[in-house]
């Protein structure tokens, strides 16, 4: 058997307040036409199909055109909830979805009844919250998700009589989060080991938005399309697995990328004239500026040059001043020019008021000095 293994779709997701979903699109269209071309069989999605527990209509449609073609490409899909999922809104009429080849888990208590297709088993496990799953099965302990997955995956192992796949949604030992993983809380407490998937011939994980590999049976695909600037150099795609000849025969499927993400570093007007920064030009941009004072109107400016600059972050080359001494302990013992002036000089990374504000700071002590007087 065939099985394309992919994950955190996030129907709906904006990217800096731009919309995805034509981006998106694309991209699970490019996915559709690999299940056509490679005659996969069956495609596994991990959870996170939607980015949030209330869609919109125009989410829907594009899981529901997505689906549709996964089907008439001739596979059948087997897909969970994730921690971004409501479970209720993916899983409804998940009754009728299977009867067109389209296998919904969702339900914490269908986590070790399979999906047989064609003699392999597939297992759903959706995510698990230990708070909202613990009465159901009073007799263990559900304190985190470690324990709820390794509760789920003995109840699969009991279970297991052949060729057997687990999609599972969650946080597993040894890969590192990016910063639009969500719900991953200090101190591990949410961290699932690795040990807790022994058993299946394949593990789909969801969850983490890069590709990895925790053993060549347990793996994340990472997401279809780049969410954050921190996946920029992460590639695109899913994992392609021939069951019928182990685990270890699993190739990865790129897939495209509509616009690269590109981080440039430099004073303003280097971004805006060198000539090394015009490959960049349609991507999309996070531009970190050196100037030692933060630029008037810098977004403005870079957006002429890179339409689709999203982020400005100003860090200086260079601040003046003792990086080891606080803002009170400067302004002690001097005068109200002085502290307005080396306020200013504090805020914009080493450069003091003009002659021009300097005339006009006096002009306003003066005034409230005079105020004070009159009272």
């Amino acid at each position: 058997m065939r099985i394309l293994h992919t994950s955190d779709w996030h129907i709906g997701r904006t990217f800096h307040g731009h919309s995805t979903l034509p981006a998106l699109r694309e991209v699970l269209e490019a996915l559709t036409a690999t299940v056509a071309e490679r005659r996969i069989d069956v495609v596994a999605i991990a959870g996170d199909v939607f980015d949030s527990a209330t869609p919109s209509g125009e989410s829907f449609d594009v899981l529901t055109a997505t689906l549709g073609g996964l089907r008439d490409a001739g596979a059948r899909v087997v897909m969970t909830s994730g921690n971004h999922d409501s479970a209720s809104r993916l899983g409804f009429q998940a009754a009728f979805a299977a009867a067109a080849g389209i296998h919904v888990r969702t339900r914490v208590e269908q986590h070790d009844v399979p999906v047989e297709i064609d003699g392999v088993d597939f297992y759903g496990i959706p995510y698990l919250e230990p708070s909202l799953i613990r009465h159901r099965y009073p007799g263990e302990t559900l304190r985190t998700q470690a324990d709820a997955v390794s509760f789920a995956m003995r109840g699969i192992r009991d279970a297991l009589r052949g060729p057997s796949v687990v999609l599972s949604h969650c946080f597993a030992a040894g890969v590192e989060a990016s910063d639009v993983e969500r719900e991953i809380r200090a101190g591990g407490l949410d961290v699932v080991p690795l040990s807790a998937f022994d058993g299946p011939d394949y593990v789909a994980l969801g969850h983490i938005h890069g590709r990895s590999m925790l053993s060549p049976r347990v793996r994340y695909s990472g997401a279809p399309l780049h969410y954050s600037f921190a996946e920029a150099a992460k590639p695109r795609g899913g994992w392609l697995v021939d069951l019928d000849a182990g685990a270890e025969a699993t190739e990865w499927i790129d897939l495209p990328v509509p616009r690269a993400l590109s981080v440039i570093t430099g004073t303003l007007d280097e971004l805006l004239t060198d000539d090394r920064f015009d490959a960049q030009r349609d991507d999309w941009v996070s531009a970190i500026l050196t100037d030692t004072s933060r630029p008037i109107d810098a977004m403005r400016k870079l957006q002429t040059r890179f339409p689709w600059c999203a982020t400005l972050d100003h860090r200086p080359a260079e601040t003046s001043g003792d990086g080891a001494s606080n803002y009170a302990e400067r302004v002690k013992a001097k005068s109200d020019p002085e502290i307005i002036a080396g306020f200013l000089e504090h805020v914009r990374g080493g450069d003091g008021p003009t002659p021009e504000e300097e005339r006009l700071i006096a002009d306003v002590i003066g005034e409230h000095a005079g105020d004070e007087a009159a009272a």
